[in-house]
């Protein structure tokens, strides 16, 4: 038998679970379907941007997600020749958490899921994997899914993909995707922190560049490289890859000791599309479904949030009134593909000056930066707020 929902979204990361508690606030019945048990998955997009937060304190949710583990960062600064340099500047923006806070996505998940739970119109299906849409005469009506005690088949007046970059749905849906850029490999591993210790967030070098996370008592590190050369790398040997990352970390060369072989290395294979077209009749895709993020700026997160409160405001009027036509569905996409082409035009611009292999001369980027320092202040805002920032109706 059939199971019915208003709207059904695919995907529990942070585009399906906003959309769903923004949905289920404004009394619509939601049901998200996470394939997993839990969230508990490691070097997954982790940085929460001001914009992020400041819908956080417009849900008035702020206080209590801010009291979750996390760290902040004010600005962004890049390490070179000659010593730091500040990139971006988020201490004077508008809103009233002015910093970038890292924070385990899965705290930031289980926060989205425990306050959308909290309204009797949202339910989450874990471990239930869609593997379908259900149509007739044209028009998306639901989608067919796997669960641990079997098939389920959920009807529903509108389907959202947010399942990322790797969306089922997508491919089912035929829709075109275009590609924006070729993209980069990143390297995800850990290496111990000490008390006090600082490092500058990217830091490039010849072959690549690193990205050092502060995780309290770990760093995060992410050395991006010129895409299809991982194998390359790994068939060095590990010393190989030692050196390269004691090169770029300016902390004691045996701390990368730590990484003992590639075991303790997970490769992120990076790619940056859109769909030219994010919607069917009954079916919307957002976030990294509608366009592949580069790691760039940390901004993947937060533009799929933007999405999300976007798609929110929209939807709710529409399925309040019974319901959601193509020309609702073609706004969505109107509204958020100008935020996205410009951030992904950004990331590609920094995908080629930060992650190419570099000269052993300075990037033009950070002497511009030193020589304009109010710059940092507008790439602040571009980094920490976006293009279009949406607010919470």
């Amino acid at each position: 038998m059939p199971r019915w929902t208003t709207v059904a979204i695919v995907g529990g990361g942070p585009a399906g679970l906003m959309l769903g508690a923004l949905l289920a606030r404004q009394g619509v019945n939601v049901t998200v379907l996470e394939k997993h048990a839990d969230f508990l998955r490691d070097f997954r997009g982790d940085t929460v941007h001001p914009s992020t937060i400041e819908l956080m304190h417009e849900l008035g949710w702020a206080d209590e997600f801010l009291a979750l583990p996390h760290r902040r960062m004010d600005r962004v600064t890049m390490g070179t020749p000659d010593g730091p340099v500040t990139v971006a500047d988020f201490r004077h923006l508008p809103v009233r958490s002015p910093y970038v806070a890292f924070m385990p996505q899965w705290e930031f998940l289980n926060f989205l899921a425990q306050k959308a739970s909290e309204y009797d119109a949202f339910r989450l299906l874990r471990r239930t994997t869609a593997t379908n849409l259900i149509t007739a005469a044209g028009q998306v009506i639901g989608v067919h899914a796997e669960t641990t005690t079997g098939p389920l088949e959920l009807r529903a007046e509108l389907v959202v993909s947010a399942e990322g970059r790797d969306s089922v749905l997508r491919e089912i849906a035929g829709l075109t995707s275009v590609a924006v850029a070729p993209g980069v490999d990143v390297f995800w591993f850990r290496v111990s922190r000490r008390a006090d210790e600082s490092v500058p967030f990217f830091q490039s070098g010849r072959g690549g560049s690193l990205v050092a996370v502060d995780r309290g008592t770990y760093w995060q590190l992410a050395y991006a490289f010129p895409k299809g050369r991982a194998d390359a790398i790994r068939a060095d040997g590990i010393q190989p890859f030692r050196d390269r990352i004691a090169a770029l970390l300016p902390l004691p060369a045996d701390r990368v000791d730590e990484v003992r072989s590639f075991d303790d290395v997970h490769l992120l294979s990076v790619r940056m599309d859109r769909l030219t077209q994010w919607y069917r009749p009954g079916l919307l895709f957002i976030g990294d479904a509608a366009h592949a993020m580069s790691p760039a700026g940390g901004v993947g997160i937060n533009l799929a949030i933007q999405d999300a409160v976007a798609s929110a405001n929209l939807l709710a009027p529409a399925l309040h009134r019974g319901r959601v036509t193509t020309h609702t569905l073609r706004t969505i996409q109107r509204r958020r593909t100008f935020p996205t082409l410009v951030t992904q035009r950004f990331q590609a611009a920094a995908t080629k000056a930060l992650y190419a292999a570099s000269t052993s001369a300075e990037p033009t980027t950070p002497k511009f930066l030193r020589a304009l320092p109010p710059l940092t202040r507008l790439t602040g805002r571009f980094i920490g707020l976006g293009i279009r920032p949406e607010h919470v109706k």
